[in-house]
């Protein structure tokens, strides 16, 4: 994509109004535009990132065999009465129709997804399966003030697993923790996986925990075996010792929860008589398990865990593009420069490489240079008088640029993460 062509919402300062990190630096960069607290617009540049977190998200669930799906937000109150979650659940946004009707937007797709799946559970042939979907979520959060990682609409991944035993969901319980696991590997985060309360629901759940000192939650952590707990449920402090291998080895830490899982059991399978029928005719409750991914979310810990004081520092398999193709043209000689840059950017894409080309001719080298920075492409490559026939090369995490030849720079593209 030309520079010149992309619409310009970057900003010279901070919005005030934000306190969250992620959110100031993705709104002064141009990734998302605030609409109100909790509730955020997504960018050409923003939208891309979000594309390329929902796709490697996707890849992994689909390699756990689970089956993407695609639920209404909007969903009747009837459901949620059945499960008493329409009087219980005070983040759910409530909605009346004309007709004097009564909705719930989507905080969760369980009183949508289990009525779904008893339309295909007939007998144990039919189990075990899972149903995904990435879909926008509304929750009345009362503090939206934490940018992405906390909204009043988001967007979320979803997952749904069916059991006709409880051997057979832990199996899929620890599949899922390989898959998350992956996931998160496959973006560059640091995460662990974390005992924690189950909230709405179930008695206990495991968290993804991202260690920041951003983050809401409070994480008691095992330094020496990697023990981890939310301090919601625990009462170790840093004078414990660790319960699972007794050493002196807590600490306490910040965290961003990335990821949750729970085993459902049977508590939303029973108030729909969710049942199939096992090898001798009975009919028997199916066992559930939920595994929920907030997709923005991860887009907001990103930015709070990759950036520094010059801005945003993309793992390049999330970065908008993987190359910024900068022309300076100051001098007198802007043909020349221009058409070598566009030689390279014709070239770059042929081998398949994405690349935004700043061609802007009436904007200085240094705001240029400024704004690289900012918007944090992994590779950045320059063409100016300076560099001749060569280019400037320089990985965004680098302080120094090097001129080298092109071959350099698609080796480049190939070997940066």
């Amino acid at each position: 994509m030309k520079q010149s062509q992309l619409s310009y919402f970057i900003r010279r300062q901070s919005p005030k109004d934000e306190e969250a990190a992620n959110a100031q630096i993705l709104i002064r960069a141009g990734f998302v535009d605030k609409v109100m607290a909790g509730v955020y617009s997504y960018l050409p540049l923003g939208l891309r990132v979000l594309k390329k977190i929902e796709a490697i998200v996707r890849a992994r669930m689909n390699e756990l065999g689970a089956q993407e799906v695609l639920l209404p937000a909007l969903t009747p109150k009837e459901g949620w009465e059945k499960t008493d979650r329409w009087a219980t659940f005070d983040a759910l946004f409530k909605v009346i129709s004309r007709d004097k009707r009564e909705y719930a937007l989507g905080a969760t797709h369980e009183e949508v997804v289990v009525p779904l799946a008893q339309k295909s559970i007939a007998s144990y042939k039919d189990l075990p399966f899972g149903l995904y979907q990435i879909q926008t979520k509304f929750r009345d959060e009362p503090r939206a003030k934490s940018g992405l990682l906390r909204g009043r609409e988001f967007l979320m991944k979803d997952l749904y697993s069916f059991h006709a035993n409880e051997a057979d969901l832990d199996r899929y319980y620890e599949n899922a923790i390989k898959a998350y696991a992956l996931i998160f590997q496959d973006l560059g985060l640091d995460a662990h996986l974390t005992e924690a309360s189950g909230g709405t629901f179930s008695k206990l759940s495991h968290e993804f925990q991202v260690f920041h000192e951003s983050g809401e939650d409070h994480i008691a952590y095992c330094e020496e075996c990697g023990f981890s707990q939310n301090s919601e449920i625990s009462d170790l402090t840093e004078k414990s010792k660790c319960p699972s291998c007794g050493k002196s080895g807590i600490r306490m830490k910040q965290g961003i929860e990335v990821g949750n899982i729970f085993r459902l059991y049977t508590k939303y399978s029973d108030p729909f008589s969710l049942s199939y029928k096992d090898s001798e005719g009975n009919d028997t409750p199916v066992l559930m398990g939920c595994y929920g991914i907030g997709i923005s979310r991860l887009m907001g810990a990103l930015a709070e865990v990759f950036h520094d004081e010059k801005g945003l520092l993309w793992p390049s398999n999330v970065a908008p593009f993987r190359v910024h193709l900068l022309a300076l043209t100051g001098s007198e000689d802007k043909t020349a420069i221009l058409k070598q840059a566009e030689r390279a950017y014709e070239k770059l894409r042929e081998q398949g490489v994405e690349v935004l080309f700043d061609d802007r001719t009436d904007v200085s080298a240094g705001e240029k240079f400024v704004e690289a920075d900012l918007v944090g492409i992994p590779l950045r490559v320059v063409v100016s008088e300076k560099t001749g026939n060569l280019f400037g090369l320089k990985l965004r995490t680098d302080e120094k640029e090097r001129l080298v030849d092109f071959s350099e720079i698609t080796k480049y593209c190939g070997d940066i993460r």
